[in-house]
């Protein structure tokens, strides 16, 4: 399975982003997004089921962030509104059979997109 990540870029504190990811093929039970800050371990923003499309975020996501995904494109989504300086990372798409997705039970992941924002 291949996950081709995109979206990322360059936004103001309070402005919107929305981060999509593509896979290659349905073979996995959950996908994910992940993120990773400059000296800090990847860590979990929100993931959501495949086929059922129940969804999980991290407290650093609740309210702000929401995750979906298209079935029939094999695309999931992460739209990420009133974005906070500390928001700025590197953000992975992930997927894999385990729930919940933690970063160590990801089989597979795509590239990383650049999320900056500026204040």
């Amino acid at each position: 399975v291949q996950l081709q990540a995109s979206g990322g870029g360059s936004v103001q504190a309070g402005g919107s982003l929305r981060l999509s990811c593509a896979a290659s093929e349905r073979k996995f039970s959950i996908m994910g997004w992940f993120r990773q800050r400059p000296g800090k371990e990847r860590e979990f923003v929100a993931s959501i089921a495949w086929s059922g499309g129940q969804s999980d975020y991290a407290d650093i996501a609740k309210g702000r962030f929401t995750i979906s995904r298209d079935y029939a494109e094999k695309t999931m989504y992460l739209q990420m509104n009133s974005l906070k300086a500390e928001d700025a990372a590197i953000y992975y798409c992930g997927a894999g059979y385990s729930i919940p997705l933690k970063p160590e039970l990801v089989n597979y992941w795509g590239q990383g997109t650049l999320v900056t924002v500026s204040s």
